[in-house]
């Protein structure tokens, strides 16, 4: 939803009896929609995706509206995932009341993310996706545009894996 010319989250964000996350990377047509694509794939292959809300975003401007890079979809679609409807979307400090995780591909995204938040609380729901993936080496899941299109499954499988363990981790906090 646009208002005032600032994407807006929808209502259903407000749900709090879903476990809520977003994903968030520089501009919402690479990482961030391919870890949506693979986290809304587990969820429902696990039975919970009644139980879940997922959205990404992007710290920038530069691509709201638009579709996930075509090597996103490729990726994403050769490796059985669906992304087709994303559309990119900046991301916005309210948005910390509105989620209980906000994830973060690299190190400068999590400074920007952290620089949005007000409490405690905020601070807390913000962290990088390789911290949950304990063989992950380094710290940030590299930004594939400036590559090579191959370069694009080599990042989805890295995504795959820390969304795994993420997922993994935060499924009993979706049981009923």
């Amino acid at each position: 939803m646009r208002q005032n010319g600032v994407v807006t989250i929808d209502r259903e964000f407000a749900d709090a009896t879903r476990f809520r996350v977003c994903f968030v990377c520089t501009g919402n047509i690479c990482r961030s929609p391919m870890a949506q694509a693979v986290f809304e794939h587990l969820a429902k292959k696990h039975g919970v995706a009644d139980r879940l809300l997922v959205a990404s975003a992007g710290i920038s401007e530069y691509h709201v509206g638009e579709t996930a890079d075509p090597r996103t979809l490729i990726a994403l679609t050769d490796a059985g995932y669906e992304a087709s409807a994303h559309r990119a979307k900046q991301f916005s400090a309210q948005w910390l009341d509105s989620f209980d995780l906000v994830i973060a591909f690299d190190r400068g995204q999590e400074r920007a993310l952290r620089s949005l938040a007000r409490t405690d609380e905020q601070h807390s729901k913000i962290r990088l996706l390789l911290s949950f993936d304990p063989d992950a080496t380094g710290q940030d899941v590299p930004d594939p545009y400036y590559s090579e299109d191959a370069f694009f499954g080599t990042v989805l499988h890295q995504i795959e894996t820390a969304v795994g363990r993420l997922f993994r981790q935060i499924q009993p906090a979706m049981r009923p």
